[in-house]
């Protein structure tokens, strides 16, 4: 049957009147409602308002207009149903062949400061719903537009002859992602802030960018940020650099969480997700140079963080060294300058938003584990043994601790004042990455303070700390070994405290 009609009704008017022309170029009536109607009358169309549509006035200031039978029986009947098509012409009804449709920005009214509960109701759609899932019901005969991306392509097929089944399809298809999006985020503001974990959770998703592949050449990968958080990784802006990977967002979203947790001027180089290296200083080129040296070797080809906006002396000093990215809130024009004439060299700018941890989300098989944030160090620590860590010691120990949240478990951390010397993470045992990170300290381990993310289950690791020359440890206890542990620790003259936290990085 050939299109006659279409309905327009959209929030976002980017490329509206153009599209529309195009339609009416080709002998298709234009019906529209409101602020849609203007526009497009402002651009020159002929338009028949949905009111004279439907032979009823738009009512509730505008909250009922689109919902009528004259419309939603244009746009659900089917054309091949003698049945339908007999209910049309006995009320009068015209079908509806084409429905140009998006929502009130709701996500982005609630982002804006201030913004109030009435406010934020009058920003839920409910006619433009209503009109997308019809027409993405009946999509063997209506075509339903939801993204202006895909004005062109469906002008271009019209003006060929026709669209295509399978392309309606993939467009009913974004509608109903579009509706379902935008319900979740609606659900989202309803659903109290003491109620983590509902019976039903949605997660709104929307795609940033198609990758390369993912972690390795044979997989398929995507990036989606949750949409309307502008938050972390997914909302920076990437400065110069080749186009990002699957592995450069996950080592960008370690660094920035990493560096973004310290207060003073920080720098940490990531590998895997794990800093290879991290220090706080006085000023960035200070902490950098710290953080680099905890391991060359490992730093080649990292990801490079830092908390603060990079300098131009800082920048001289990251540009002496191969790695994929730099994540830090912002660049001085020099410091861009000096940066910018390494190719490849990708450069994300976060801003100066606070860093909102929200809920992690972990991928298991036909389902997700959900979880609140690690943001709890402990506050109540207690010195376990004779000796009592020194200011000088208890000032690392609270460094290393506040670093090791951030290293695979079984993780180990040694640091000398605010700097790591040494990190052994992901061993399948304690003691392994208690040895790891002591031959990757070598001569530094000597003075250094160690944390570990969860508690010794032998005196064996803290053996192996006092063999290397840690005079310090900070830890969770817990274990039934406690006591033997404690002895291990007085038998060395270490000082060792319990913190009751435990950070398991999985």
């Amino acid at each position: 049957m050939p299109i006659q009609r279409a309905l327009l009704s959209v929030s976002d008017k980017s490329g509206l009147v153009d599209f529309a022309r195009g339609l009416a170029a080709l002998g298709i009536e234009l019906i529209a409602s409101g602020g849609t109607a203007q526009t497009l009358e402002q651009g020159g169309l002929a338009v028949r308002r949905v009111e004279e549509f439907t032979g009823f006035p738009e009512i509730l200031e505008g909250r009922v207009k689109t919902l009528h039978p004259a419309v939603h029986g244009g746009i659900l009947a089917r054309r091949h149903c003698p049945g339908d098509l007999a209910d049309l012409k006995s009320h009068g009804i015209s079908p509806i062949d084409v429905v140009v449709c998006n929502l009130y920005p709701f996500a982005r009214t609630i982002a804006s400061p201030g913004v109030s509960e009435p406010q934020a109701l009058e920003q839920i759609d409910i006619g433009g719903v209503t009109l997308l899932r019809a027409a993405a019901k009946n999509y063997p005969w209506v075509i339903v537009l939801v993204d202006p991306a895909d004005y062109a392509s469906t002008l271009q097929a019209l003006r060929l002859g026709a669209l295509s089944l399978e392309a309606r399809r993939r467009l009913a298809a974004k509608a109903f992602a579009h509706t379902a999006v935008y319900d979740a985020q609606i659900a989202g503001y309803f659903r109290a802030a003491e109620e983590p974990f509902p019976a039903e959770l949605t997660l709104p998703l929307c795609r940033i960018q198609v990758l390369r592949y993912g972690e390795n050449p044979q997989q398929e990968a995507a990036f989606y940020a949750e949409a309307g958080q502008a938050r972390g990784i997914s909302a920076a802006r990437q400065l110069h650099g080749k186009q990002l990977s699957f592995n450069n967002i996950l080592d960008a979203d370690a660094a920035w969480a990493i560096a973004s947790g310290f207060s003073e001027p920080t720098a940490v180089i990531v590998k895997h997700t794990n800093p290879c290296g991290l220090a706080s200083a006085a000023d960035l080129v200070s902490a950098y140079h710290m953080a680099y040296d905890c391991d060359p070797l490992s730093a080649f080809g990292g990801i490079v963080g830092f908390n603060r906006p990079v300098d131009e002396v800082t920048a001289r000093a990251v540009a002496h060294h191969h790695y994929d990215l730099v994540v830090a809130p912002g660049y001085g024009p020099e410091a861009l300058a000096i940066l910018a004439k390494k190719r490849d060299l990708r450069l994300l700018e976060t801003g100066n938003r606070k860093l909102e941890a929200g809920l992690d989300y972990r991928r298991v098989s036909g389902g997700m584990l959900v979880q609140t944030a690690d943001e709890k160090t402990g506050e109540s620590w207690r010195a376990v043994t004779r000796r009592a860590p020194n200011e000088k010691e208890l000032a690392a120990l609270r460094f290393a601790w506040r670093a090791v949240r951030h290293v695979k478990s079984n993780a180990i951390v040694l640091a000398q004042g605010q700097m790591l010397v040494g990190v052994g993470a992901g061993q399948m045992s304690r003691i392994d990455s208690v040895e790891l990170a002591v031959k990757k300290a070598g001569e530094r381990a000597v003075g250094s303070v160690l944390a570990s993310d969860a508690f010794f289950p032998m005196p064996d690791g803290i053996q192996a700390a006092a063999r290397g020359g840690v005079t310090a440890i900070v830890q969770p206890g817990g274990s039934v070994k406690d006591a033997l542990v404690i002895a291990a620790a007085d038998d060395a003259g270490l000082a060792m405290l319990f913190t009751g936290v435990r950070h398991f990085r999985h």
